[in-house]
């Protein structure tokens, strides 16, 4: 049969020319269906010939093929890509009818027939595309080699409605006027993009439906949208989302977070029938991912090469040794009544305590719900509750999720709700932040409040009747030392902040380097005033104490809260982030001689999470005497990577950047050389002076990123090393030094530039406190900007004006950097991260110096 007469209006055409599509991708296919009836398809193909596979990629409503643009312009080598649009829909012919979902299945089995598609295929599908994809991949598992989603649903979880947006357009006496009789749809979709499309890309979504009879398939398809069980499409639907729990081929889900049409709930249930899939959050984006989150295509590309190499795992890391349990120490001490866990100016705990409190609360949580590979948000402030939690959490074979509240809330709802956690242990300010987050899980209490109180916060139990509970239930048998026991989030001090995943095995690794590294025995107590290390301290078999400081204001602690939280416990070793340590220094004169004597008795101090001048360290001295100054280097993905001394930075002297030490025993660093474009592409080396990304092999490296498949796909490229970001050279005898981080090289003409050396050389002018260094202009000819704090102003958290520097300083500046300089501004503080209150922003840096630069403000003469 042939197609039924069509108006002009209604026939299948070529698009006219729009952004970023190629005019040669496009083509006309006339496939007759099921029924025997012709209609032109058309599709966007890159024509690859004797393809290795082929992407074939659903598009939904109402968009059209140009949604897959990058991912044919980044196709893999030898890969074809088909990316058809849906009959009445693009540019292909207008129906004269609704076109339920599994004709539209069919169709597309007709479609890739005509075209020739075999195996391997690869299906990539978003939004509606999502479920007539996956009907494809079933049809065709003999030639189905993996699937791909984003932002879809194939089913609505229980008790759902289904989604809000979509519901509205599906009113009666609403869906034809919103979705046919005007563009509201069609243009209210590219609407939710963020950050918001250019209006070009925007008109070109909207090309192929500029009159009511080109969008009637709009409202078709919002009609076919089985959100009742009665509708003719549901059959269909349930046999898809069924189906897909018996594919058994690698799946890649990408996600939008921003996304309100599909929620949380439906990755969740998403996940839950594709449980092989990995899975990336492109945190920001929004419904359209591949628009929001263009750097997809690159993943898809790398994924599907991945497929046919046998790479799709990262490689194996040094596995170490796991003869300890975390909770190891608690057991061998469970007749200790010395001091374990301190709370200055609160709850002393026990060894014998805590050993017990911890077994019981995890038999309670367990009783409770709580199973082996949960994930536990843990929102409570540094303290014993919070340690025996860990601890407990632990015990029970679940997860521990910790993110810093220095994220804001709106930081920690995008953390914690990425982790997917199923409980929520919180302080009443936590229990009341995790229902402002929309937290799904069981909720306990940490703390004492009334149960009412409780009760209206959502709490079930308190941590208290959860140990009387656990009091006659069996602690749960110790599971596998390779299952997961934390996700860590980053500081997001330069970058949205990550989760980091550790098993047991590798947590046990790095307690037994850090142990082994700073002679840590049973005699130590600790002083942390940095919450990681104070959960650690029972793990490491010492007893610790908190200070009484705001842990997302570092630089609050004075000497004599130190001092107080040693005489405490008796301490011997101190961690503290630098941030912390210049408050500590600059109070030293304010203190008594019972507090003079407290801490004359420590013989260790760490510091760590951003670079510790030996300035800073030699201030010190005052106040720790006794003190053997040392700044481990790591970060939240592996720490500690290397150490240094005082001794050791004196002795290694001035050079380009920060000396952070050798490498530790077990631990490998290389350097990846950067290209003449500031990117770190060359093979691994550790030939000295070779500036390059860091890269890490050792037991105690994270085990991933959690829901950032790409980002640990990169990370992860060279065989059992991790790229950590920063950038750095060794230098002949083996130290490595720190050069900034990655993002922050300068491109320049004459090729790439670190900031960390030039900023060094500027901080020792006389009058300057504090220097940044940024790249401004285009990569590949971008000019070295320096903005200065002078000796008025002082590093913070503030934002302050940006102007032109004086000429005397200006000179002075460019004479010291030892690089072209092109501009020189001051301001009165630098912006800098929460966490540790050290590290200078200097993406912020470089984009308030920029609009200085092109006169959006008034420079100061």
């Amino acid at each position: 049969m042939t197609a039924p007469d069509t108006t002009a209006e209604e026939a299948a055409r070529l698009p006219p020319a729009l952004p970023g599509l190629d005019p040669a991708w496009s083509r006309l296919v006339a496939v007759a269906d099921s029924t025997g009836v012709k209609h032109t398809w058309h599709v966007l193909d890159n024509g690859v010939p004797d393809p290795v596979g082929t992407l074939l990629c659903v598009h939904g409503n109402p968009t059209w093929s140009y949604l897959w643009r990058r991912l044919l312009a980044a196709a893999p080598p030898g890969w074809r890509v088909v990316a058809p649009d849906h009959l009445g829909m693009g540019f292909s012919d207008r129906l004269p009818g609704p076109r339920p979902l599994r004709q539209r299945v069919a169709d597309l089995g007709d479609l890739t027939a005509a075209l020739g598609v075999t195996g391997p295929v690869v299906t990539v599908g978003h939004d509606w595309g999502g479920v007539l994809s996956l009907g494809w991949a079933l049809a065709h598992r003999q030639d189905l080699r993996g699937v791909v989603l984003a932002n879809t649903a194939v089913a609505m979880p229980e008790g759902d409605l289904g989604p809000a947006l979509i519901r509205m357009a599906s009113a009666p006496g609403v869906r034809a006027t919103v979705t046919v009789g005007t563009p509201v749809f069609v243009r209210a979709t590219t609407a939710l993009s963020r950050p918001a499309l250019p209006a070009g890309v925007r008109s070109a979504f909207a090309a192929p439906y500029r009159s009511p009879a080109r969008r009637r398939s709009v409202g078709d398809f919002v009609a076919d949208i089985p959100f009742s069980p009665g509708h003719p499409s549901r059959p269909a639907q349930e046999a898809i989302a069924e189906g897909i729990r018996t594919l058994d081929v690698p799946a890649l889900l990408l996600w939008g977070p921003r996304d309100p049409v599909f929620g949380e709930r439906y990755l969740a249930d998403l996940r839950s029938r594709l449980p092989q899939a990995r899975l990336h959050r492109y945190e920001g984006a929004s419904h359209l991912l591949p628009e929001d989150a263009p750097r997809y295509a690159e993943a898809v590309a790398q994924w599907v090469t991945d497929l046919g190499t046998g790479t799709t795992e990262p490689p194996d890391r040094p596995a170490g040794h796991a003869a300890r349990r975390l909770w190891t120490a608690l057991d061998e001490r469970s007749g200790d009544d010395a001091p374990a866990v301190v709370e200055v100016g609160g709850t002393t705990v026990s060894w014998s305590a805590l050993a017990r409190r911890v077994r019981n609360l995890a038999a309670g949580l367990a009783a409770s719900g709580v199973r082996p590979g949960h994930r536990v948000a843990l929102l409570v402030e540094p303290s014993a509750d919070l340690t025996t939690a860990v601890y407990a959490v632990w015990r029970a074979g679940a997860t521990v999720v910790v993110a810093d509240k220095g994220l804001g809330l709106g930081g920690m709802r995008r953390a914690l709700r990425s982790a997917s956690v199923d409980a929520v242990i919180g302080s009443r300010p936590g229990l009341a932040a995790a229902r402002l987050m929309g937290l799904p899980g069981s909720r306990f209490a940490a703390g004492r409040a009334g149960r009412a109180a409780l009760r209206a916060l959502g709490a079930a139990a308190t941590l208290d009747e959860l140990e009387a509970r656990g009091r006659s239930a069996p602690v749960p048998a110790e599971g596998p030392v390779d299952d997961d026991c934390a996700v860590l989030f980053t500081s997001g001090a330069t970058g949205p902040a990550k989760g980091v995943v550790y098993t047991h095995r590798q947590a046990a690794a790095q307690l037994d380097l850090v142990r082994s590294t700073y002679g840590l025995t049973a005699d130590d107590r600790l002083v942390a005033a940095f919450a990681p290390f104070a959960i650690l301290g029972p793990a490491l078999g010492i007893g610790s104490a908190v200070p009484d400081v705001d842990v997302t204001a570092p630089g609050s602690l004075t000497a004599a809260a130190l001092a107080d939280a040693a005489a405490a416990v008796d301490a011997t070793v101190v961690f503290a982030s630098p941030a912390a340590l210049r408050r500590v220094g600059a109070t030293a004169g304010d203190l008594s001689s019972g507090q003079r004597r407290a801490l004359a008795r420590v013989r260790l101090l760490m510091s760590a999470g951003a670079p510790v001048p030996a300035s800073l360290l030699r201030s010190l001295r005052e106040a720790l005497p006794a003190a053997d100054a040392h700044t481990p280097y790591g970060m939240t993905e592996v720490l500690p990577v290397t150490d240094v001394s005082l001794a050791g930075i004196e002795a290694a002297g001035e050079g380009e950047g920060v000396c952070v030490g050798a490498p530790l025993p077990g631990v490998t660093v290389r350097v990846s050389p950067l290209s003449p474009e500031g990117t770190a592409d060359g093979p691994l080396t550790d030939r000295p002076g070779v500036v390059g990304e860091v890269c890490v092999r050792a037991a105690h490296v994270k085990d991933r990123y959690d829901a950032l498949w790409a980002l640990e796909r990169a990370a992860s490229r060279d065989p059992g090393f991790h790229r950590t970001g920063d950038v750095g050279h060794l230098d002949p005898d083996g130290r490595l030094w720190i050069e900034g981080r990655l993002q922050h090289v300068i491109a320049t003409a004459s090729g790439p530039v670190t900031p960390v050396g030039i900023e060094q050389r500027v901080e020792r002018v006389d009058g300057v406190t504090a220097a940044a260094a940024v790249g401004i202009g285009p990569p590949g000819t971008q000019v070295v900007v320096l903005v200065v704090v002078p000796s008025e102003g002082s590093s913070g958290r503030r934002r302050q004006r940006l102007g032109l520097a004086g000429p005397d300083l200006a000179d002075a500046v460019r004479a010291a950097a030892g690089v072209d300089v092109a501009a020189v501004l001051t301001t009165s503080a630098l912006p800098v991260d929460i966490r540790h209150q050290s590290k200078v922003d200097r993406g912020e840096v470089a984009r308030r110096a920029a609009r200085v630069l092109a006169g959006a403000r008034a420079p100061r003469p």
